[in-house]
């Protein structure tokens, strides 16, 4: 790991929203999931939501291998879903044309926030509707009633940006001391973690200089590996 990509990867981590995600309502398009995850990826979210099929998630799953840097939490339904985040104590938020959704941009982002991304053709269910805190829309004032999911989900979430920025949200790390470190070995060696998650070793800690610290049967463990990509290390 070059000392400019490990500064570039400690930045981003800092600046990662825990708070703030999106749960993707049978969005099943490949074109349109990977255009939301590097949405996320961009205004800082670390972790995103997914309700799929079984027949989705499968060919959802294989257009994602470029996005590292935002986990994705799959459920099984969409109840479990909205349960899990608001037991984090997040505002659940529905994209939704109706006579009770407000203005997206009248909403308080600072807050612990949730969006939920209804399916492309039909949009949310009736039962998302149902379990969120609030209806938003974006505003058209043209021909067409509504934007593409991936490019509605952008608007918000840059409006999510600018409120947080504003707020000095993005000064401040979110993230654990552990899965700090998780993504620096992550982000920095990615042949070494994908090893230690094959081979069930502990994850190592990254030093301040971005070296690998970590004891001789570690090392052992990973130069035995018939598959050990390495590059330059320090033991």
């Amino acid at each position: 790991m070059t000392p400019t990509r490990f500064e570039r990867i400690k930045q981003m981590l800092v600046q990662r929203q825990t708070d703030l995600t999106v749960l993707m309502e049978e969005v099943h398009k490949p074109h349109n999931v990977a255009a939301l995850i590097r949405s996320c990826d961009a205004v800082g979210i670390h972790e995103a939501h997914v309700v799929w099929n079984q027949n989705y998630s499968l060919r959802v799953g294989t257009s994602l291998g470029a996005h590292h840097w935002v986990g994705m939490h799959e459920h099984s339904d969409i109840r479990s879903a909205v349960t899990h985040l608001k037991d984090q104590g997040m505002q659940v938020l529905v994209t939704h044309l109706s006579d009770q959704a407000v203005d997206f941009r009248q909403v308080d982002y600072t807050a612990p926030t949730a969006i939920i991304l209804g399916q492309e053709k039909f949009g949310a269910t009736d039962e998302a509707i149902a379990l969120a805190d609030k209806e938003i829309i974006v505003p058209m004032v043209g021909m067409t009633v509504s934007l593409n999911v991936s490019v509605a989900a952008a608007v918000i979430l840059y409006e999510a940006q600018r409120q947080r920025e504003a707020a000095g949200m993005y000064e401040t790390m979110s993230l654990s001391q552990i899965e700090y470190q998780r993504q620096l070995f992550a982000g920095g060696y990615p042949h070494l973690y994908k090893q230690c998650c094959k081979l069930g070793l502990a994850l190592p800690r990254i030093n301040e200089q971005g070296d690998i610290e970590a004891d001789d049967v570690w090392w052992s463990a990973v130069r035995q590996s018939p598959k050990n990509t390495t590059g330059t290390l320090t033991s």
